[in-house]
Formats: C-alpha cells, sequence, structure tokens
C-alpha cells in the first residue's frame, strides 16, 4: 500500500475503505434381447455449452503518448517538495456496482495545463466520476523563460536572465509504452501509457473494468499487485475482475486475501459479503456484512435474510423427503440471490431424481454452477448436515447409480466420505453404493455363466439396498427371460419403466415377452413406442412389422404377400400397376419424372419413409417411361403421390411436402 507523507490517524485507518454474487454401460455387448448386459438403444443427446469470450479494448489517455515527459518535482511556496505519487490510498470498487475506483493519484505539477489534468475521486455506481479536488491552473500563464513549465528536451530561460534552469530528465517512448492497452481494437486508438507506477496500472485497470473489459482489467490488476504485493486495494480489485469472468471461487480467495493484508479494509469485507451471499454462504456473510455491527447496505441484509430463509425451508424439505417442495424453494433462494450455489444446484438435481425425472436431472447436472477452486473457508460450511463440497460428490453418486454406473458412483461416494468423513448420511450412502455395486458385479458374471437362477438373487439382493434402481430391474427381467418366466420379467420391466419411462432395454424386453405370450397388441404398442425412440433402428422396424402381421392375423384380416421392407418398387406396365394397386393393406405410390429437380429432392424421402413403415407398400412410377399410367391415373403435375388402400384410393397428394407425406402414410398405415 502507498502512504501519504502524513501519518494517517487509527479511526481514519479503520474507515478508509467506506462502505457505498450414458445411460447404464454395458460390460460387453450381447446381441440376444435377454441379456441384461447388453447396450442401451437410445438416442444420443447432446448439450451445447456456449463459451463467453471478452474481447480486448483499450482507451486512449488524456495525455500525449509520444514523447510523455513526467514533471520535475516543484518547489512550493513553503519551500516542501511534491512528490510526483499521490500519498493516499486509492480505494477499491463501489459496494453494489463493484466498479473498481479511478485512482486519487496525481504525478503532475501544480503547474500543469488544465487540458492534461485527470480528476480524481471514487467511480460512483452510475459510471461518473464524483471529482473531490482538481489540480488548477495558475492565473499567471508560462511564457518562454518563465521558467514555470516544461516544454520539451531544452534549455528553459527566466524571465530573460542568465541563470538557467536544468530541463526535466522526460521519459522515453519506449518507458512510457511499457504497457500499451488499445481501446475497442481501434487502429485509431493511442494505446494508454503505463509505466511502473503501480497507482497508473491499477487506474488504467479501472478504465478496462468500467468498460466491461474484464479481462484486459485482470491482466493490469495482476500488474499492480507484482508491483505492490501488499497493496489490499489492488487485491479487492482483482477479485471484482474475476467476478465479472464468473471466477466466484477465486473472487473469493482475493478478497481473503485482501483481508489478510488489511483486517480492517471495509470495502473487501463488504465484496466478499456479496460473493458469499451468491454461493449460498449466508452465515460467513452475515460476518463480513455486519462488521461494525450493522450493515452498510438495508437492501442488501434483506437480500442475505430472503436467502436464508428458504434455504432454510429447502434443508427442512430434503430431511422430509418432500422433493416437490425442495425443489420450490432451492429455486426461490436463487432467485433472491444466491445464483451461484453449488449446494442448490446439486439439491435440484437430487429432487428430480427422487421424482423420477432422471432426463432433466441430468440435464440440471451440467447447469450447476462451479465455485472452482472450492474456497477452503467455504468447503466446511454445512447443507442439510452435509458439508457443502461433500454434498455435491453425494448427489453425484445417487445419479451415477440411477444411470447404472456403478464403478463411478463408488468412486463419488468415496470422495464424499473423505470431504465429511462425520457424516452418518454420507457413510451410509458409500456403504450402500459399494454393496450394490458388488451385487450387481456378482449377478452379471452369473449370468454370463448362464446361472440365471443364481444372477437373479444376486440383483434382487442389489434391489433391496436400492430399491429404485431401474439398471437391476431391468437386469433381474432378462433373468427371468432366459427362464421362460415372462410375467415375472414383464412385471420387472414395468418396474424400471417406472422409474425410468425412456430407458429403452426394458422397452425391447417387455416387447419381446409380450410376443412370447402372443399379446400382439401389447406388443405392437411397445414397437411403436420404441419407434419414436429408435427411428433408424432397422431390428425393431422389423420386429413392429411381423407384430403388426401377428395382430392382422389374430383378428382374422387377410395378410397375403407381405413382406417386410424392400425398396421402393418401380412400375413399368399397367397390370403391374394394377396388381399393386390391388395388393391387402396400404400401398403408397410416387409419380415423378427424372427430370423434375422437386422429384430428386422427394425420392431419398420416399425411400427412407419404406424403410420406417415395413408394412407398407411403396411404389414409383415414372410417367415419361409410362405416360399410359399417368394419363390413366390423370396425372399432370409431378411429384403426385397416391395412397391406396385394399385397392381403393383414400388420398391423392399433389407436389407434397416431407411432413404431409409423413403424416399422410403414418395415419393409414394403421
Amino acid at each position: 500500500m502507498s502512504h501519504s507523507d502524513k501519518p494517517v490517524p487509527e479511526s481514519n485507518n479503520r474507515l478508509r475503505g467506506s462502505l457505498t454474487s450414458d445411460i447404464n454401460k454395458p460390460d460387453f455387448r450381447e446381441l440376444d434381447l435377454g441379456s441384461p448386459v447388453s447396450p442401451l438403444r437410445s438416442q444420443p443427446r447432446g448439450l451445447t455449452t456456449t463459451t463467453t469470450t471478452t474481447s480486448s479494448s483499450s482507451s486512449s489517455s488524456s495525455g500525449s503518448v509520444t514523447g510523455r515527459i513526467r514533471h520535475a518535482p516543484v518547489t512550493g511556496r513553503s519551500g516542501s517538495v511534491t512528490g510526483s505519487q499521490s500519498g493516499s490510498r486509492s480505494d477499491s470498487v463501489t459496494s453494489n456496482s463493484q466498479q473498481p475506483l479511478s485512482s486519487s493519484s496525481s504525478a503532475t505539477s501544480p503547474s500543469t495545463a488544465a487540458a492534461n489534468v485527470l480528476p480524481t475521486g471514487n467511480i460512483c455506481p452510475s459510471g461518473k466520476i464524483q471529482i473531490t479536488g482538481m489540480t488548477q491552473s495558475r492565473s499567471r500563464s508560462d511564457v518562454l523563460g518563465s521558467g514555470t513549465g516544461t516544454y520539451g528536451h531544452g534549455s528553459i530561460m527566466r524571465g530573460g536572465g542568465g541563470s538557467s534552469v536544468s530541463p526535466a530528465k522526460p521519459i522515453s517512448t519506449r518507458q512510457a509504452l511499457s504497457s500499451p492497452v488499445t481501446v475497442g481494437g481501434s487502429s485509431r486508438s493511442s494505446p494508454v501509457a503505463v509505466g511502473s507506477d503501480p497507482e497508473e496500472v491499477k487506474r488504467v485497470g479501472n478504465e478496462m473494468y468500467k468498460k466491461g473489459l474484464f479481462s484486459e482489467a485482470l491482466k493490469l490488476y495482476d500488474k499492480a499487485i507484482a508491483l505492490s504485493p501488499t497493496n489490499a486495494a489492488y487485491r479487492s480489485n482483482r477479485a471484482a475482475a474475476l467476478t465479472g469472468l464468473s471466477r466466484i471461487g477465486e473472487a473469493v480467495k482475493e478478497c481473503e486475501e485482501a483481508l489478510r493484508l488489511d483486517p480492517n479494509y471495509g470495502r473487501a469485507h463488504h465484496r466478499l459479503a456479496l460473493l458469499l451471499i451468491r454461493l449460498g454462504q449466508v452465515d460467513s456473510a452475515r460476518k463480513h456484512l455486519c462488521l461494525f455491527g450493522k450493515p452498510s447496505d438495508p437492501m442488501e441484509l434483506r437480500k442475505l435474510e430472503a436467502v436464508e430463509n428458504h434455504m432454510s425451508k429447502c434443508a427442512d424439505a430434503r430431511k422430509l423427503g418432500d422433493w416437490k417442495a425442495a425443489l420450490m424453494e432451492a429455486d426461490a433462494a436463487i432467485v433472491s440471490g444466491a445464483d451461484f450455489s453449488p449446494q442448490l444446484g446439486m439439491c435440484k438435481v437430487e429432487a428430480l431424481l427422487k421424482l423420477h425425472r432422471l432426463d432433466d436431472a441430468r440435464s440440471k447436472l451440467l447447469e450447476v454452477p462451479k465455485a472452482e477452486p472450492f474456497p477452503s473457508s467455504c468447503s466446511q460450511t454445512r447443507f442439510s448436515g452435509i458439508a457443502c463440497e461433500a454434498y455435491t460428490y453425494f448427489v453425484k453418486a445417487h445419479i451415477e447409480m440411477a444411470l447404472g454406473r456403478f464403478e463411478n458412483a463408488v468412486m463419488a461416494a468415496e470422495k464424499a466420505s473423505k470431504i465429511d468423513p462425520r457424516s452418518n448420511e454420507v457413510a451410509m450412502l458409500h456403504n450402500t453404493v459399494t454393496l450394490v455395486a458388488r451385487a450387481r458385479v456378482r449377478g452379471n458374471d452369473l449370468y454370463k455363466s448362464e446361472r440365471y437362477t443364481e444372477a437373479s438373487s444376486a440383483y434382487a439382493e442389489g434391489l433391496r439396498l436400492d430399491p429404485c434402481n431401474a439398471i437391476l430391474y431391468c437386469n433381474r427381467a432378462a433373468c427371468w427371460f432366459k427362464l421362460g418366466m415372462w410375467e415375472r420379467s414383464v412385471e420387472d420391466c414395468n418396474q424400471a419403466l417406472r422409474f425410468q419411462p425412456r430407458y429403452t432395454k426394458p422397452l425391447l424386453r417387455r416387447a419381446a415377452c409380450n410376443n412370447k405370450m402372443e399379446r400382439w397388441a401389447a406388443a405392437v404398442s411397445d414397437y411403436e413406442a420404441l419407434r419414436k425412440e429408435l427411428p433408424h433402428d432397422k431390428e425393431v422396424a422389423e420386429s413392429l412389422f411381423h407384430a403388426q402381421v401377428a395382430l392382422k392375423k389374430s383378428r382374422g384380416e387377410e395378410v397375403l404377400n407381405m413382406e417386410f421392407g424392400g425398396e421402393v418398387e418401380e412400375v413399368y406396365s399397367r397390370e403391374q400397376f394394377k396388381a399393386a394397386m390391388n395388393l391387402p393393406g396400404v400401398s403408397v405410390i410416387h409419380f415423378s419424372t427424372v427430370s423434375d429437380h422437386q422429384c430428386k429432392q422427394l425420392s431419398p424421402f420416399v425411400d427412407s419413409l419404406c424403410t420406417r413403415y415395413p408394412s407398407i407398400h411403396f411404389l414409383k412410377v415414372d410417367i415419361d417411361k409410362c405416360p399410359s399410367i399417368g394419363n390413366a391415373e390423370n396425372v399432370r403435375v409431378v411429384p403426385t403421390v397416391k395412397i391406396y388402400k385394399n385397392g381403393t384410393r383414400v388420398k391423392e397428394i399433389v407436389c407434397p411436402s416431407k411432413e404431409v407425406l409423413e403424416y399422410s402414410v403414418r395415419h393409414y398405415s394403421g
């Protein structure tokens, strides 16, 4: 910290910082549908992560760049020498806006021209400068030879006298531009001179901060700290820049370092309190916010109390197992001000998991704020009886278990146990996860050895410890399937789908069981649901086709010449066309020409529909090659699609869009 020539009284020293947030991965791939460890058939769901970059910019200085001259000390009336640096410490960022302060130091002599004078004072929340003092030019004018000004590199003669004054030693251009900062990336902008004066470096950093250029400001604050490592204000300003970059954990550490250097630095206490509120550390925040007995801003105290109230209700709801209330109170606490709280984010993940909304829980897990490195002063703060940092791994262990990643779950539980060894809830989870993982491994080994009854018992042991685990239910259903116990297999599949509605493996297994029991309507329903999840899976499409054929047969419908899949059949004669129209079921006929651009675009889509709706006959007629068919069907515009059902035309679409065509095909396929 910089010091003035005169000692600062202790009372002023205390107040000088015046106060103004995969799904279950298999152990191996088994093509048999009944395997408990065959891969899941699921669509990849990607999540886009947006990265925000801060462009560097700079501002032009109010002074000249080339040949910038530092003024020599000027002897005042009393004979004292005015130094080139200010003795008082410049304060940091205001409390609400968290903006760094402009430097209050002045490196100019009293005789400096007014055009080169920078106002000093604090930066208000509005961004304006509250002027506390400004160097005034003297009433007398500086004339050549008066000896009152510095005009360049030559000698200056006073009033025609014979005595000369030694010229002020100028700073070289290279020295003046040792750390140039370019504003806005404009080639017309002049670089700001940043020399070895830490107050000047900080002042330029404050300018960058006010422009929202937090990365540039951070670099300048780093340089100021390197020049003056014991200045608490520089550490506090660095915390402000880190906050702007959403590096909250690092910002907390910088505030703590500022307070280590100056325990009475009020502004650092206030900034740290605001950061701790954002992290949900309300008890610690209160200590810093009410350092001198009462808060400087009643609004901040009300924010702290609102966060504290909702977090308390959230923890109570969690203990009672009221997960809907826990989810609601966690959201309310975040809205109230704890917007960067990892424990509240993880509480929402846990609540969604307990409500069997696994997909939502996985999405929320990616949105949980990461205060890394986690401040050591916050790591042992407790949320719902568990250390905050341990709670993060506690919830991760739960979600890894639900997804069937048992090894990952064990590692997460071990980390939680090491961070908080005295929590009974963490210890119980660690024990449970370890035993469930062992039961699953033993069940898989027995299943591979075709000891299905013993394997089912091993999975049952895991379910006694974790009765909501969809993976274990699905694995046990595979054992019942192998043992020919279709009903029991369906029951376990139903349980798995209860806890994970979009889990495709139990849906496949249940459809296979319904096939075995000749419950064709139920099988068709399951396969149709699978087609929505896995639209390009040919095995599912073929299974659906055979189930549909079997259902038609069970209803007494005629199913002659029904074959699965194939390609779009091209029609070359009127006889072939008439035979196709009279086929049982649904036929889709695409009239086109090779030369038409719209037909070229639609043809690949018709080919894909042929694969996705294998029970439907798809035919193609080129009216240039077979004009007689086009004339007989009165086709004047291509592409045209006609749909026939059991020999009767039910739909004609001229120049159909892909959406309309698929909707019509799906409608008549039922």
